[in-house]
């Protein structure tokens, strides 16, 4: 059975780190990352992976093969036309919006959702036991909610519903990046957390870290549009988060999150947070620059990611916002 590492760099991972759409991989022979105040931005070693984003959502959310041509050849447009110098993210949510307008689904990702949600629902009992017999159980509940991150249909490197299986069964071996027992400290001493989730999917795995944190205290914040494959809030309640924490939406579109865009309401919560726990890549992306106290947990998906966060391709990552040494305040 191959590594994670293997498992990415397999998936066409090279030396130098660039990004590719939502999340990043590096291929052979293109620029370093660019960096803006600590934001990675989009480089030209992006647009194969956005491209691939355009021709992959065409196939799920347009049936007619002549309207689906003139849907990707629209999202190619739309990126050659858009301002480079900003995140990934953002391009990608402008695509999901064009998309969502052209095709007249609200969720052209809901079919693939569900099977995501499906496989980790199955998956969660025997998961879930081998979790409480771990040594240390604070650390399973952390393996198994960055285990899932995986399951991201922005990135290249994701993993799809079928394979998840196999990728579980890592997860005890994979290097973890953090003290975990310094996110468990800060959460014993915050009175108000956020939780950021990421994708449906992984979001059934979230559950189990959510239930070992004060769990009067935990906000679960999800999307407050469909975009890719991130979880909405009713992914949310087929997992069961609704169960063990309040469950808000941070009332913006973007695979990610852009600050600026979310609702008057969630940047309350986000000021008034004591600990923000935030999953994934894209989180990672659009908040690096943000000084807030904020805990990051994700799989490092690419060489880019990991020299900014301090951890190789493939390890788990649970790593406070504090140590990226970041400039900008909210």
């Amino acid at each position: 059975m191959r590594s994670l590492q293997n498992h990415l760099l397999a998936r066409g991972t090279g030396i130098l780190p660039v990004f590719h759409g939502r999340d990043a991989h590096a291929t052979r022979g293109v620029q370093e990352p660019h960096f803006n105040n600590y934001v990675m931005i989009t480089t030209f070693a992006c647009i194969p992976c956005l491209a691939r984003q355009a021709a992959e959502v065409a196939e799920m959310s347009v049936a007619d093969p002549a309207r689906r041509e003139e849907l990707v050849r629209l999202l190619l447009r739309g990126i050659a036309d858009t301002d480079w110098k900003v995140s990934p993210v953002r391009i990608s949510q402008l695509m999901q919006r064009r998309v969502r307008e052209f095709s007249g689904k609200p969720d052209p990702y809901r079919e693939l959702k569900t099977r995501m949600n499906d496989a980790a629902l199955e998956l969660l009992p025997a998961l879930a036991s081998a979790a409480a017999e771990r040594p240390d159980p604070h650390e399973a509940a952390v393996r198994l909610a960055i285990a899932g991150n995986l399951l991201d249909a922005g990135s290249r490197e994701r993993l799809m519903p079928e394979e998840l299986a196999e990728h579980l069964a890592q997860i005890w071996e994979q290097p973890l990046v953090g003290d975990v027992a310094a996110l468990f400290r800060a959460a014993e001493s915050a009175q108000r957390i956020l939780y950021l989730a990421d994708n449906a999917g992984e979001i059934v795995f979230d559950k189990l870290l959510v239930e070992a944190l004060p769990r009067d205290r935990v906000t679960l914040v999800v999307r407050g549009v469909p975009v890719l494959n991130d979880v909405t809030h009713e992914d949310a309640v087929v997992a069961g988060l609704h169960e063990v924490a309040e469950v808000i939406d941070n009332g913006a579109d973007a695979p990610g999150t852009i600050l600026e865009e979310t609702s008057p309401a969630f940047r309350q919560r986000f000021r008034e947070a004591d600990l923000i726990i935030a999953k994934g890549q894209g989180n990672f992306e659009t908040l690096s620059e943000v000084e807030a106290p904020i805990y990051y947990l994700l799989t490092v998906k690419c060489p880019a990611v990991g020299a900014a966060i301090g951890a190789p391709v493939g390890a788990m990552v649970v790593k406070p916002a504090s140590e990226l040494n970041r400039s900008t305040s909210v």
